[in-house]
């Protein structure tokens, strides 16, 4: 079986290196890079995030990584986004009262948790649908989070055909309930670091990877 290859998108956030290690050990060839040839040429593309959506999103547009997301996905090349990573991919976020335009690969608005503690910060469960590829083995495993925005609600209708395969939305709650992961076909992204949730994550990576053919 071919070693995939995997690009970790560099815009200047998220935790690229220890990213690089955890889908390194989960059995991939792994480049951290900007590059554009490289990143649509990869078997999967990993988004990570870190920090506010709008320097994120204002880090991605510099490197055309918003472009190279549409480009892959409209071949049906595999996108995986991680924490900030995840929330940019929706319509929008607001902070502190500002709007920031996403990628809009999903309907939707990333905003505060309304929670007594901000930010959420540790491990907790989730609530997987069934049929799960990503959280396959994993149903009862708890996940490291660090985030005070989400999405709190699944926005994307239903296609009226039954043609394309609804989502699967994994849910998790501190104070409201949000989205704690999506897999929509190429497409998938987990509010949690799989990076930083020990052998779960590793698992859900390797899980990812299986997923990629």
């Amino acid at each position: 079986m071919a070693v995939s290859t995997i690009v970790i998108l560099d815009y200047g956030s998220g935790n690229l290196r220890s990213a690089e290690r955890a889908v390194a050990r989960a059995g991939a060839e792994v480049t951290v890079t900007a590059d554009w040839d490289a990143a649509l040429a990869a078997d999967g593309l990993v988004v990570p995030g870190v920090g506010a959506f709008a320097a994120c999103m204002a880090g991605l547009r510099s490197v055309r990584g918003d472009q190279i997301i549409g480009r892959r996905l409209a071949g049906g090349r595999p996108v995986l986004g991680i924490c900030v990573g995840m929330q940019i991919l929706f319509t929008k976020g607001i902070e502190h009262g500002v709007t920031t335009e996403g990628c809009d690969e999903w309907p939707g608005t990333v905003d505060r948790l309304d929670a007594p503690v901000v930010p959420h910060m540790g491990w907790n469960t989730v609530d997987v649908p069934e049929g799960s590829v990503l959280f396959r083995g994993l149903e009862d495993a708890r996940f490291y989070f660090v985030h005070s925005y989400a999405a709190r609600s699944w926005d994307l209708e239903p296609d009226p055909t039954g043609v394309i395969a609804p989502p699967l939305v994994t849910w998790a709650e501190h104070g409201d309930r949000f989205v704690a992961a999506v897999e929509n076909g190429p497409l998938c992204a987990a509010q949690f670091h799989p990076e930083k949730s020990g052998d779960a994550g590793a698992e859900l990576l390797r899980n990812w990877l299986s997923s990629l053919g």
